[in-house]
């Protein structure tokens, strides 16, 4: 891990390279303009935030950031680091789906002091009610406060941030994340990228209170005085071909989203759409924060020849959280590799590759970089080939859940080591994913993976809508019961719900010899994700089970 913590750097760039652009926001929301903070922008106005933070809270408080993507959201982030605050990146109210989650992570946080923008004021005030702490408009500071900040040593032990987990399996809880956490986490990143200082740039719509869009939109340029070009995460869902624009203006580029986000351009963009994109200059195209699947890659290369990508752009990853965000990765010019693992060993714990009959095509998530990665069984230890919960250990491992005693010792109390939650196996030296283990479908005794059964029912009927299918578990009698909820598809509005269902069943029955209990075809939008993205199984069963799904 460097010496030097990462938030020290903003001033040490503000001096050495000060009118080198840092931040870049695209508002494709307003008038579609963008503006810029240089690195010494950026450090004034992070001075200036800590001024005003310090005479309303005390190193150590935690200050929510609850505002819209932009430059105001990264000042808020920096001034609060410069402060020796805690942040909590959060969002501002108003998310749809999502006020129950803003809900109990502010309130879990218990903050000192919110930081918004001026336009997103009345909405969070609102939120607070009367009681609640004072609010700070970012866009509201003075400049002239920068003067009065007396710098103070950050030590790696400080913590940087609490990072609420998505909660796609359980309740939202805080991952304290400090400095030396990240200050690691984001060299980890920098020398998988290979990025070139002051020459690489990042290019996301990632939200910012995500561990992935924090530490690639805000903390990674940190490290060698890069670009950082971004917009709002709405702007991306509007019109997907945003983000292809904005990588086709640089010569050095990385970026990165979930796996959905591939297969959604690929499907939005249209051929006219094309002209005049030159994707060639994109070093890095990280695909993480959920299982990756090999059609992403296909679907996206189909649906871009011609304009420039490379294959080895692709960088299938795995993270999460609690790791800070990042653990492994392919090599940069390296090309994901797909292996055909035999469904029926995989069942079984075992990975054994199979060119034939049912089989699970897993994309390898690569290697660890500056990290160590276990795969553990109940007998400790599992050799190569054999499937265990993935262990990982190194200095981007946060140490605690906040307030949490319980869950700490749960997740992060085997000996410095962090229990992932995620099933994992190496073959031929690399990791790959092979599912949550709260996740997994026990029927009859054996094991079934659910992305396994949701690809198969996607494919089963046109009128299934594709990545809006969850699969789970629910109690019976003498054992598990599968429970299938997929949404209505837009071409599959006409077909007869009972047609569906009978192709459904037949599809599951035969590719994985498994009957299920119930299936429910919904209309878009019921099943539920979380703020990122992700398929939230658990939040489905909650729902199937309370009968809320019509």
């Amino acid at each position: 891990m460097p010496d030097e913590m990462l938030i020290t750097r903003v001033a040490r760039w503000a001096r050495e390279v000060p009118d080198a652009p840092a931040y870049t926001f695209v508002d494709h929301l307003g008038d579609g303009s963008r503006r810029t903070y240089t690195w010494a922008r950026a450090d004034l106005k992070a001075r200036a935030l800590a001024v005003r933070l310090r005479e309303l809270a005390r190193p150590g408080d935690r200050a929510a950031v609850l505002a819209p993507s932009g430059l105001d959201y990264v000042v808020a982030v920096l001034g609060t680091m410069y402060a020796r605050l805690v942040a909590v990146p959060l969002f501002a109210p108003g998310l749809p789906g999502h006020g129950e989650r803003l809900e109990r992570a502010f309130a879990d946080a218990a903050p000192a002091v919110v930081l918004t923008t001026t336009p997103a004021r009345p909405a969070v005030t609102a939120f607070l009610g009367a009681a609640g702490p004072p609010v700070v408009a970012v866009d509201a500071v003075s400049d002239l406060l920068a003067d009065e900040w007396e710098r103070e040593p950050v030590a790696a032990g400080d913590l940087a941030y609490l990072q609420y987990t998505s909660g796609s399996t359980r309740a939202p809880a805080g991952v304290e994340i400090t400095h030396g956490n990240l200050t690691a986490n984001a060299a980890q990143l920098w020398e998988v990228f290979r990025a070139r200082p002051r020459v690489s740039a990042a290019v996301l719509w990632l939200p910012l209170f995500h561990d992935m869009g924090l530490v690639a939109t805000v903390a990674m340029p940190i490290m060698g005085a890069n670009r950082a070009v971004f917009m709002d995460p709405v702007a991306f869902v509007m019109s997907p071909v945003r983000w292809l624009r904005l990588l086709s203006e640089e010569a050095d580029a990385y970026t990165g989203a979930p796996n959905f986000a591939y297969e959604y351009t690929a499907a939005r963009v249209r051929p006219e759409d094309k002209d005049g994109l030159d994707l060639s200059g994109v070093r890095v195209m990280l695909n993480g924060a959920e299982p990756v699947r090999p059609g992403a890659f296909a679907a996206f290369d189909a649906a871009f020849a011609g304009c420039g990508l490379r294959p080895e752009a692709h960088t299938p990853a795995y993270g999460l959280a609690e790791a800070t965000v990042f653990v492994a990765a392919t090599d940069r010019d390296e090309r994901p590799v797909v292996t055909a693992f035999s469904r029926d060993a995989l069942r079984e714990g075992r990975a054994v590759p199979r060119a034939e009959g049912p089989v699970s095509h897993l994309v390898s998530c690569g290697r660890p970089h500056g990290q160590r990665v276990r795969i553990v069984g109940d007998a400790g230890d599992q050799p190569d080939g054999h499937v265990g919960e993935i262990w990982v250990r190194g200095p981007n491992v946060a140490r605690a859940y906040w307030r949490d005693p319980a869950r700490t010792a749960e997740v992060f109390g085997a000996d410095g080591w962090l229990r992932t939650g995620d099933l994992g196996v190496w073959h031929d030296g690399r990791l790959y994913v092979t599912g949550r283990i709260k996740d997994l479908v026990i029927v009859d005794g054996r094991n079934h993976y659910p992305q396994d059964i949701e690809a198969t029912v996607q494919e089963a009927h046109e009128a299934v809508r594709r990545d809006r299918v969850a699969a789970f578990a629910v109690p019976g009698e003498d054992t598990e019961r599968l429970v299938v909820v997929a949404e209505r598809s837009r071409r599959g509005q006409g077909a007869d719900a009972a047609e569906v269902e009978r192709a459904v069943r037949a599809a599951v029955r035969a590719g994985h010899d498994l009957a299920v209990h119930d299936f429910v075809l919904t209309e878009a939008g019921t099943v539920p994700r979380t703020s990122s993205g992700k398929l939230a199984r658990r939040a489905c069963l909650r729902a199937y089970l309370e009968g809320a799904l019509v």
